[in-house]
């Protein structure tokens, strides 16, 4: 029946703007809950990167039932735990990594970006520093952050050869069956002097990725990979390796590395990765 109704939303072309509105409400009123809430935790301690608000502790988001054997017994970094969200302006540990980097690794300044699947607060960042071109394969559903936004399937992308010099894209990858495809179109439109942001989850105990790219099931891929879309696990050492397979020079940033900006409360044990074009400096 759910699927019944989100069938007939779309061919009214409903179901896009009701999930956006909805959504909105939801994080409102989540806002504001979790800032009265959190009043009390004002302080020192944790230091949001995009709304400067300091708090001893940031509100936890913990794996629901259909999915926390998937997250908890692959020990995956997928933005759960302690200290992810900002109980001010809701940004997550995962949004706040991606402003470490473009604020610390990667000057967007005057920059041409491609943004997957905009965050909201990351292209608020953005979008007066840079000409920012956003991009999703369900654009409607982000008409509310950008309503330029384009549609694009990752994996033949519609831009030139050398288009940008800056790509975010911040775990998309784990969507995508023929994920490798995607690598090879994002690294086709960066310039030579280019560099991606390209976070994945991953798992700090498998030995090798699982994937089933041609699985269309939620239930299963709850049960599996964590979320109802995603089509794999990664290990980070496989990662990297299909990211040099696609020509990206990859250097990852790790843990220890990011220490100094833990501030922020960034997820414990998550690294940076970035690929470059060019060859490492």
């Amino acid at each position: 029946m759910k699927e019944q109704l989100k069938t007939f939303l779309k061919k009214l072309g409903l179901y896009h703007q009701l999930q956006s509105n909805y959504r909105r409400a939801l994080s409102s009123f989540n806002r504001l809950q979790n800032k009265w809430a959190y009043d009390k935790y004002k302080g020192s301690g944790f230091i949001c990167n995009f709304c400067e608000a300091t708090y001893q502790k940031f509100v936890p988001h913990y794996p629901g039932p259909d999915i926390a054997e998937a997250i908890n017994s692959n020990k995956v970094i997928a933005g759960y735990g302690e200290n992810v969200i900002c109980p001010n302006c809701m940004s997550k540990s995962r949004e706040r990594l991606v402003k470490v980097a473009l604020d610390n690794f990667v000057n967007v300044e005057n920059k041409e970006v491609l943004h997957f699947s905009p965050e909201k607060k990351v292209y608020r960042h953005i979008k007066d520093k840079a000409r920012v071109t956003t991009v999703d394969i369900e654009p409607a559903f982000y008409k509310t952050v950008d309503p330029s936004i384009q549609f694009a399937d990752a994996t033949k992308l519609d831009f030139a050869d050398s288009r940008f010099d800056i790509i975010i894209a911040n775990h998309i990858l784990e969507h995508i069956p023929d994920d490798m495809k995607a690598m090879k179109e994002m690294f086709r439109v960066l310039n030579e002097n280019g560099v991606a942001i390209l976070q994945v989850p991953w798992s700090q105990s498998l030995s090798t990725t699982i994937e089933d790219p041609g699985i269309n099931n939620p239930a299963k891929q709850c049960r599996l990979y964590g979320q109802k879309d995603h089509v794999r696990i990664y290990t980070l050492d496989n990662y990297t390796t299909r990211l040099m397979s696609a020509g990206f020079r990859v250097k990852v940033i790790t843990p220890t590395e990011l220490i100094p900006f833990q501030k922020h409360a960034l997820q414990v044990n998550e690294p940076l990765v970035l690929g470059y074009k060019s060859s490492l400096s």
